[in-house]
């Protein structure tokens, strides 16, 4: 997922669940070299901290501890600067080296509280280790001893972090970003199930640009462009277009209209590297993928209206009921990837592919009116 959405605001990718890893790596070899030959009470600091305490102590390898402190600064998005302790730490600390785990440091007021805590413990020493810092807003005269990523004040959400208390669960870390603008569509159907025909109505319904990748292709190779000579050349050998061509000609295809409402992208993407690329040169644009949407029709019913137009499209792959078959298997292969792509964001809706033309255009128009 590259944009999502979390009650009123969206969120775009900022830093991926490996940076994330890679960060604690080091803080934990840091933390190791100093405190190796002692045995430190690991604090962590509830809610946002428990993957980040979590995932490095799962990484030291040396004799610790570990306990949880709950304090609470934030209001939706804005830090209220007002802490309000709600459960302390009860072991006995008199002697004993202490090491914050904090998810976040941004103006530095937990960290004050922190401090004011711990002030009266009689501990060896106090050490604090934040996964995020802010420094543009830090405001105290405070030491941080290790740091994971220094990161600009923008509010962020996932790894432990919320937005009134969703997106903990999210394994990246993902920044406030605008509203996309554009509503884009993967339109999908299985071979005879109108999708050409309703991406035709629905375009100018909404008022969209509909991309089709065979259609593409053919401006591609009959214009000579570098792209289609590129493209030709492989199929000339008899080999599959390579993903980063097919990819390249979508996004020039795009590009022609930079103020479009959006896009029906129609026989695209077809794996799931083409719906990633897809999804990272969207959210360049600030954009994102607003559904795929599949017509479902009965394999049966569309192989006997196929075997009906052979009989005047003059199509031979429309006159063997084999090769259809073998056409409904390589959609079905296909779409059961994607769909699985998209219903991990919740992005997947199938549609009764089944009726009048008008009647399938009202259905897919109520999934149209809610992305």
């Amino acid at each position: 997922m590259s944009i999502i959405k979390l009650h009123d605001k969206y969120f775009k990718k900022f830093i991926t669940e490996n940076q994330i890893e890679n960060a604690i790596s080091l803080l934990v070899k840091q933390v190791s070299e100093d405190l190796k030959d002692e045995t430190p009470i690991f604090i962590g600091i509830l809610n946002g901290s428990f993957m980040f305490v979590a995932d490095f102590v799962r990484k030291y390898n040396y004799n610790c501890e570990v306990s949880f402190v709950k304090l609470s600064s934030y209001n939706g998005t804005n830090s209220t600067g007002k802490i309000k302790q709600l459960v302390g730490v009860n072991e006995d600390l008199e002697g004993r080296t202490v090491v914050i785990l904090e998810d976040i440091i941004d103006t530095g007021n937990t960290l004050q509280e922190i401090y004011e805590i711990f002030k009266d413990k009689k501990l060896k020493q106090l050490k604090i280790a934040t996964l995020f810092f802010k420094p543009d807003v830090f405001k105290k005269e405070l030491p941080i001893d290790y740091i994971g990523i220094s990161i600009p004040d923008k509010f962020i959400v996932g790894y432990g972090l919320d937005y009134d208390n969703l997106g903990r669960n999210l394994a990246d870390i993902y920044q406030l970003t605008t509203e996309p603008k554009m509503k884009n569509i993967v339109l999908f159907g299985p071979p005879g199930a109108g999708k050409g025909t309703q991406a035709d109505l629905l375009k100018v319904k909404y008022n969209l640009e509909h991309i089709s990748t065979g259609e593409v292709f053919r401006y591609n190779i009959k214009n000579e462009t570098e792209l289609g000579k590129l493209a030709k050349s492989f199929m000339d050998k008899g080999d599959l277009v390579p993903d980063n061509v097919t990819i390249d000609m979508l996004k020039a295809e795009v590009d022609k209209t930079p103020d479009a409402n959006g896009f029906i992208f129609d026989g695209f993407p077809r794996t799931e590297s083409q719906a990633s690329a897809l999804d990272e040169f969207l959210e360049e644009k600030g954009e994102t993928i607003s559904g795929m949407v599949a017509l479902e029709v009965p394999e049966d019913l569309l192989v006997e209206r196929l075997l009906e137009r052979g009989k005047t499209s003059g199509r031979a792959d429309d006159q063997d009921e084999s090769k259809i078959r073998n056409r409904f298997n390589e959609y079905n292969t296909k779409t059961a990837i994607l769909k699985d792509y998209y219903q991990t964001q919740n992005k997947y809706f199938g549609v009764n592919g089944v009726g009048a033309i008008s009647e399938i255009t009202e259905r897919l128009s109520e999934v149209f009116d809610k992305l």
